[in-house]
């Protein structure tokens, strides 16, 4: 959600009907440029970095001051595998994702013992927002050379947020973790 004229009306439906805010989950993305970092226009650069940076860090600091500051939680950024290395067509997408990664780092420097702030970076999954890189049989080449041999599903990132954001991670904080199997040690 990266309309913070909403964000209060958000937080106070979920105070009425949970009585808390124990874990946030940023999963905003967006991607309105596919090109050089060099060609891209101003507009499309501030929308990218507005999303998928400043609503986290707004929606962490909203949080933070509700409730988590007084009683705890856990933050999850979702970044990507794309902030491990550089990408000629998603290269601002991935500056972005790295951003965040720092971002996560900072934040859990700062808010801790009382919030553990911890990032998943999924590899390449099958999401209506990933489509255009894995539809037409794409999807198959690529996943013939994951060490895993397939895309991921949404659940295995699900999976994974949940223990980020569960009593299970309680001695994590910081982290950046990659669910993209093997996508990353793939290029090395």
């Amino acid at each position: 959600m990266g309309k913070f004229e909403d964000m209060q009306r958000v937080l106070d439906g979920t105070m009425e009907a949970f009585g808390a805010v124990d874990v946030l989950i940023n999963n905003a993305a967006t991607n309105p440029y596919a090109g050089p970092v060099i060609d891209i226009d101003v507009p499309r650069w501030e929308k990218t970095f507005a999303t998928n940076l400043t609503t986290p860090l707004v929606w962490t600091q909203a949080v933070w001051n509700l409730w988590m500051k007084e009683h705890g939680g856990a933050v999850v950024n979702v970044s990507s595998v794309g902030a491990f290395g550089t990408n000629a067509i998603l290269g601002v997408y991935d500056l972005t994702k790295r951003a965040l990664i720092h971002l996560t780092e900072q934040l859990a420097a700062e808010v801790g013992p009382a919030v553990r702030v911890n990032a998943v970076c999924p590899g390449l999954v099958r999401t209506d927002f990933a489509r255009a890189l894995w539809e037409d049989g794409r999807g198959d080449a690529i996943a013939e050379v994951l060490p895993l041999k397939r895309l991921g599903e949404p659940e295995d990132i699900a999976r994974t947020v949940l223990f980020l954001a569960s009593d299970a991670s309680s001695w994590m904080t910081g982290h950046a973790v990659l669910v993209d199997g093997g996508q990353l040690v793939s290029l090395s």
